[in-house]
């Protein structure tokens, strides 16, 4: 079986990756003329951990990443609102990681290239179109170097380029630009010192206002006695207007971000001086699109955020789209290319689309606003603030988006095995 995958980020080449085990023969083509670490940091659940591991990189993600101890919450002058702990200390066979994704892309390409071959790979190439009969899909590429273009064959035809996809736009032609819930993000990343655990995710905040997220992301650093911490500032402002399209390597500038957190200093974290530290900051609004009613399309699917862009609430992006390109290998595999592709529509799509609704929710936020309207001026014990029903709110949040299900997932038959 022949596949065509739109898009060489984390969904496409774990899709790669996973085709190749299961017997299939991908071909990943991308825009970008050369793919290179970019981004910052990101959380992989113990959900994408598992199916990582059992395409045999648990090595480098141990290398790599960060094993999240735990998530907490506080408020602007930091103090602690609610905890709970994450990957293996929450019951998971697998742990939770902080990883710069930059760092996991380079990995999962060099794992491509190495068990597919360097071809297996194509950088330079841009999608255009396709057209498709009972036989096979064929689509349009274009070589951004010579400006020609070439039609390939398929017995499948995967989109996994992104927010932006140019494959979801042939599907939905008329579908509008991204919807923007008014808050703007900014990301970066900084060599420090560890703070708590050395291992914790901190949220402070609240996003009705200002509110920061930060974490450490380098197992490399850690053995240096460093922490990289990664960090992302989420503003929300009753003025503010989006005037450019949504991309994720768009500079932004300090001036317009310190402004916000210029007292956030805590006893253990000088918030302020993270930010300066940061040699290059991103500006990129938090966005997302309306759940599809449909992904699949013949022998043509959506896979990652060109299914189900969602808000960055429950660390669930990247796991997600880990998790699309192992059902759908698995799928394929079993049922071959058009029944395959809706099977894997079947198990994935309806819960997918529950976590992207459940994301715009943002239970857990309005319990921090709570916080913020009730002690403006901090609080000496939570207590004080919060019944024990309202900080239930947080954790039932977060078992909606990301964390409902322990015992399931450690009992699963593996995807590989159940092949």
């Amino acid at each position: 079986m022949r596949v065509l995958i739109v898009g060489a980020g984390i969904g496409g080449l774990t899709t790669a990756l996973s085709l190749h085990e299961a017997g299939a023969d991908p071909v990943v083509v991308d825009a970008a003329r050369e793919l290179r670490p970019l981004g910052v940091g990101i959380n992989l659940l113990p959900h994408a951990v598992r199916e990582l591991t059992e395409l045999g990189l648990g090595d480098e993600l141990a290398e790599i990443g960060i094993p999240t101890a735990e998530m907490v919450h506080f408020d602007r002058y930091g103090g602690r609102i609610w905890g709970e702990p994450r990957g293996r200390d929450l019951g998971y066979n697998w742990p939770q990681y902080s990883i710069h994704r930059g760092e996991l892309q380079m990995a999962l390409l060099d794992a491509v290239r190495e068990r597919l071959g360097d071809g297996a790979v194509r950088t330079g190439t841009v999608f255009e179109e396709f057209e498709q009969d009972g036989a096979a899909v064929r689509a349009r590429l274009r070589d951004r170097a010579s400006g020609e273009s070439r039609t390939e064959e398929a017995d499948v035809l995967v989109g996994a380029d992104g927010l932006h996809s140019a494959v979801r736009a042939r599907l939905y032609p008329d579908e509008r630009a991204p919807l923007w819930n008014g808050i703007r993000m900014w990301r970066g990343v900084c060599e420090g010192e560890p703070f708590l655990t050395g291992r914790t995710l901190a949220v402070a905040g609240s996003n009705a206002a200002a509110k920061l997220v930060v974490y450490p992301i380098s197992k490399r650093a850690e053995r240096r006695g460093k922490a990289l911490l990664n960090w992302v500032a989420e503003v929300k402002l009753a003025d503010d207007r989006l005037d450019r399209t949504a991309d994720w390597n768009r500079r932004g500038r300090l001036e317009d971000v310190l402004p916000h957190f210029a007292d956030w200093t805590f006893d253990w974290l000088d918030v302020p001086a993270m930010l300066r530290a940061s040699d290059e900051i991103l500006e990129y609004p938090m966005v997302d699109r309306e759940p599809l009613d449909r992904w699949t399309f013949g022998r043509v699917t959506l896979l990652g955020d060109a299914a189900h862009p969602m808000y960055p609430i429950g660390s669930n992006g990247g796991s997600q789209a880990v998790l699309d390109a192992r059902v759908l290998a698995h799928e394929l595999a079993a049922a071959g290319p058009v029944e395959g592709l809706l099977a894997y529509e079947r198990e994935r799509r309806e819960n997918v689309n529950a976590i992207v609704l459940a994301c715009r929710d943002m239970p857990a936020d309005r319990v921090l606003h709570t916080v913020s309207q009730r002690a403006p001026e901090g609080f000496t014990s939570i207590e004080e603030v919060l019944a024990p029903e309202e900080l239930k709110t947080i954790a039932s949040a977060y078992r909606r988006t990301s964390f409902s299900d322990v015992d399931a997932l450690n009992s699963r038959p593996s995807y590989t095995a159940a092949r």
